[in-house]
């Protein structure tokens, strides 16, 4: 079963990445030092490193039920950031949040998740998970707010390649059951 390429909330509009998306994830937030910190995903660097991105997404897209999603604002159209899912089986997917930092703070990220929940559900998913730096607290409380809680064991070894490339690093690894009901 596919997942909608388009998901609404309250307050954001959730999308499919498409090509043309380039300057703005790049402009965004894909570029920025601040943003990109803790993320599993190294910084762009150049508008290409964008376009890959790009093209990973549209595979994703093609080979599982979604891949990842960009946040927009509904009123003005404006690139907030980004969401989805990366799979590791028909049941189960990794996903994460990245926003922009004019758009920090303004419980964006948890609408965006829980909107990730109910579609992960809607394709039956039966697991998510998500990584996190030990100290980007905000993050932490985006997933607790979203009923993930820690794994068992809680960390994973990941690396955060704008804090410390090639480094091996603890992350907590945070899960949510996500079947119908849960």
């Amino acid at each position: 079963m596919k997942a909608p390429a388009h998901v609404d909330t309250a307050r954001l509009i959730l999308r499919a990445p498409t090509l043309d998306d380039a300057a703005a994830i790049f402009e965004r937030y894909a570029s920025d030092p601040e943003v990109t910190r803790f993320l599993g995903w190294p910084r762009h660097q150049a508008i290409q490193d964008t376009e890959a991105f790009l093209q990973f997404s549209i595979e994703e897209w093609a080979r599982w039920p979604a891949g990842p999603y960009l946040i927009q604002a509904p009123a003005d159209g404006r690139l907030l950031g980004g969401t989805g899912f990366s799979f590791q089986s028909s049941q189960e997917a990794a996903t994460g949040y990245v926003l922009a930092r004019d758009a920090w703070g303004q419980g964006f990220a948890t609408e965006a998740l829980t909107a990730i929940v109910d579609v992960a559900r809607g394709i039956g998913l039966s697991r998510l998970w998500a990584l996190c730096h030990p100290a980007h607290r905000p993050s932490q409380r985006v997933l607790e707010k979203c009923s993930f809680v820690l794994d068992d064991p809680p960390t994973r070894s990941t690396e955060f390649p704008n804090l410390a490339p090639g480094v091996q690093q603890d992350a907590f690894c945070y899960i949510r059951l996500v079947a119908a009901g849960v």
